[in-house]
C-alpha cells in the first residue's frame, strides 16, 4: 500500500468519536457480538458490514492514520455498532479487553520474503495471539488475491489445529453474502479471482 500524507490526519483520527483507544465492556451500549477486522484500510468492508448487520458490533484496526482518516471521511451518520482503533495488530492483546466472535483478514500484506514470515497475519505467532481475544470458538475469515499467501494460510491454519469450514479459489462465483473491499473491487475489475476461507477452532 502506498501511503500518502494526509493533512491533519493525526488530529482528525485522535478526535473522532468513532475512534477508541481500548475495546472494553463499555465500548458499546449493548451485549451484541463483536466482530473485528485487522487492516481495515479505507473502510469499505467494515462500513458495509455494519450497515448490513445492525445487531453485530464491528471494530476495525488500522495502523496508519493517513489510511484510517479515509474511512472516517465516508461516514455521514455515527452508527452505534461501528468503532475504529489506530493500533498495531501485534498489540491487540494489550488493547482488546473483551472477547470477540469473528475476525476478518482482508487483502493483508503478503510479506512474500521468507524472513518476513512472522509478519504475515496468518502466521502461527499471530494465530496464537488471536486466541487471547476469543472465548471458546475462533472464527477467522480471509480474503486475498495473493495465491502464495492463501496457500501459506491454508497450511498454517491446518498445522495450528483449525478446521477449514469453507475454502474457495473464486469467491465471486460462490453463493455467499459478500461485502467488497476497495482492493477487491479493483482486482475484480481486472478479472482477478478472489481466494476465500473460513477457519474455525475450539479453544
Amino acid at each position: 500500500m502506498r501511503l500518502r500524507n494526509v493533512k491533519n490526519a493525526k488530529v482528525i483520527v485522535s478526535s473522532h468519536p468513532l475512534v477508541i483507544k481500548n475495546l472494553n465492556q463499555n465500548t458499546f451500549v449493548n451485549n451484541n457480538p463483536i466482530h473485528l477486522e485487522i487492516g481495515t484500510g479505507k473502510g469499505d468492508f467494515l462500513i458495509g458490514m455494519a450497515s448490513a448487520f445492525p445487531n453485530i458490533n464491528f471494530v476495525g484496526i488500522e495502523k496508519y492514520e493517513s489510511v484510517l482518516v479515509r474511512a472516517l471521511e465516508k461516514i455521514d451518520e455515527l452508527p452505534n455498532n461501528l468503532r475504529f482503533m489506530k493500533i498495531d495488530a501485534r498489540e491487540i492483546d494489550k488493547y482488546i479487553k473483551v472477547k470477540i466472535e469473528a475476525l476478518y483478514l482482508n487483502f493483508s500484506d503478503p510479506w512474500p520474503k521468507n524472513r518476513h514470515e512472522k509478519r504475515r497475519l496468518t502466521s502461527p505467532n499471530f494465530l496464537a495471539l488471536y486466541e487471547t481475544i476469543f472465548a471458546k470458538h475462533i472464527n477467522i475469515y480471509q480474503k486475498t488475491d495473493n495465491k502464495s499467501l492463501f496457500a501459506y494460510s491454508l497450511t498454517s491454519f491446518s498445522k495450528c489445529g483449525y478446521t477449514l469450514k469453507r475454502v474457495s479459489l473464486d469467491l465471486h462465483k460462490e453463493d455467499l453474502f459478500n461485502v467488497l473491499t476497495e482492493y477487491e473491487n479493483k482486482f475484480s475489475e481486472k478479472g482477478e479471482t478472489i481466494n476465500y476461507l473460513h477457519a474455525n477452532k475450539k479453544i
